[in-house]
């Protein structure tokens, strides 16, 4: 018997009914879904550690991260088309930060539970 079956056939209707009511509507999976597509390429995830502790250019991410300019930006307009990131604009600068603190704490908890 598969680990991921049941051993007997028993139906808690109270719970499925809860759960279901509980489930995540159209619009707010395909957002969910989106955001984490967005986070799971490795060269976003370090742009995203990076911008974890200070607001930075697409030059200085490029240097710490050793890639071109335009990687980098292309990279973080797909974490801006699911707000991950916000900008601030200083002159031609633009500097880039995390949207908020949610997405400080995603990254801090995956950190964790990978360090656990």
């Amino acid at each position: 018997m598969s680990t991921y079956t049941c051993d007997t056939f028993c139906i808690l209707e109270d719970t499925i009914k809860e759960v279901k009511k509980n489930l995540l509507n159209e619009h707010d999976l395909e957002k969910v879904s989106r955001i984490f597509k967005a986070i799971s390429d490795p060269t976003r995830i370090k742009i995203l550690f990076a911008l974890k502790s200070h607001e930075l250019c697409v030059c200085d991410i490029s240097v710490i991260l050793d890639m071109t300019q335009s990687a980098i930006s292309h990279q973080l307009k797909v974490l801006k088309d699911v707000d991950l990131v916000r900008t601030r604009k200083e002159g031609k600068t633009r500097f880039y930060k995390l949207a908020d603190e949610h997405v400080h704490t995603l990254f801090s908890q995956a950190f964790d539970h990978v360090n656990e």
